[in-house]
């Protein structure tokens, strides 16, 4: 698959995702990590985006952790896309705007 840009929106932030992964993927990955970090933005009496993505971080953790005991046989799949939010996510907080996944 070829590598290209996918634009998406986190958090109010435009990010270009250099990646070789399926556009509509991209977007579903962006969009969870949208929805997560505005759960915790609403739970936060903060608005500092960076507390924000660290708890909207350890909601996708506790995603993956539950994912991995439940036994459900979808452990692979979920690693690789928490690695691909993990990626996102880390990008965010560094304030890179071009990532790479």
């Amino acid at each position: 698959m070829a590598t290209r840009v996918v634009t998406v929106e986190i958090f109010g932030q435009r990010y270009a995702v250099k990646s070789d992964l399926d556009q509509v993927y991209i977007a579903e990955l962006a969009s969870h990590v949208d929805q997560k970090m505005r759960m915790a933005s609403d739970e936060l009496s903060s608005a500092d985006s960076l507390r924000v993505a660290i708890i909207a971080a350890l909601n996708l953790a506790d995603e993956l952790y539950r994912a991995r005991t439940d036994g459900t046989g979808a452990e692979e799949r979920v690693l690789e896309k928490a690695a691909d939010i993990e990626r996102l996510v880390d990008a965010v907080l560094s304030g890179q705007r071009r990532i790479a996944v």
